[in-house]
């Protein structure tokens, strides 16, 4: 997941800024907008029971790239609150490099958090997994203790942007002052963006796939306003640019990502 870092956003090329001007020909109806909105939790435990454990790879990449989460295990008892786990692909590998670390993660999707306890290396000792929708629930329900870091690895993109808000402050009001999120998600100019046709656009940046769950393009300022907003201090965020080459198949593609770290006031 290692790329180049940027403060500034992927110049398009003519193609595919007629590729973006092309999406916004036909746009989601109001109708299946609001479809859309009732049923995302259906549909995402719809998309763990067509792909089990196997759509995601385990996540070893995330200690190189937070390096706060490198020095995490130390000689006392740390706390990390993943909000959005999935199947845990985050969490197993972090629980298996720091020996200190006590892990709490949550999901909209109560098919993936059943995977999370089924799992062979689930240890009820050392983590807790619970569904909870963070738009709507009160984590401090599940959650008895404020926690050092949260998590948000490719999860706020898929929350109606008109709930980024309700979800930042879920998070901000679990960590300690002082506490940090970390981040990663879609960025503006993904190749996943551009791929969009007509009929997938909901709004500014925000798409439906067709298994019915939808993405949100972050870009840098946008998401340095929403976490400023929800109380946090900016400490890192930026763009990470690589590029997806298969030379067999003539693929060379560019992916965006938005990375942050933010500390909360």
């Amino acid at each position: 997941m290692e790329g180049i870092a940027s403060n500034t956003h992927r110049v398009l090329t003519e193609e595919e800024g007629n590729r973006l001007k092309k999406q916004d020909e036909t746009i989601v109806s109001d109708f299946k907008r609001l479809k859309l909105e009732a049923e995302a939790q259906k549909n995402w435990d719809l998309f763990y029971k067509r792909n089990d454990t196997r759509f995601f790879r385990d996540r070893h990449w995330t200690t190189r790239e937070f390096e706060l989460l490198v020095g995490i295990d130390g000689d006392t008892k740390k706390t990390l609150l993943e909000i959005g786990c999935g199947v845990g692909n985050f969490l197993f590998p972090l629980l298996e490099e720091n020996a200190n670390l006590y892990i709490y993660g949550c999901d909209f999707s109560p098919r993936a958090v059943e995977f999370v306890r089924g799992d062979p290396r689930f240890n009820g000792e050392r983590m807790k997994v619970f569904v909870c929708d963070i738009t709507e629930d009160r984590l401090e329900d599940n959650i008895p203790e404020l926690v050092d870091v949260v998590s948000l690895i490719f999860v706020l993109s898929a929350i109606h942007p008109d709930k980024f808000q309700r979800a930042l402050h879920s998070a901000s009001a679990i960590l300690k002052p002082g506490g940090v999120l970390v981040f990663r998600d879609y960025g503006l100019y993904d190749m996943a963006q551009l791929r969009f046709g007509r009929g997938n656009k909901i709004g500014d940046n925000f798409y439906v796939r067709q298994d019915g769950t939808r993405s949100y393009f972050f870009s840098v300022e946008r998401l340095t306003n929403l976490v400023a907003d929800a109380g946090f201090d900016v400490s890192s965020c930026h763009y990470v640019n690589r590029r997806t080459v298969n030379k067999k198949e003539g693929v060379d593609e560019p992916r965006v990502f938005v990375q942050g770290k933010f500390i909360k006031r």
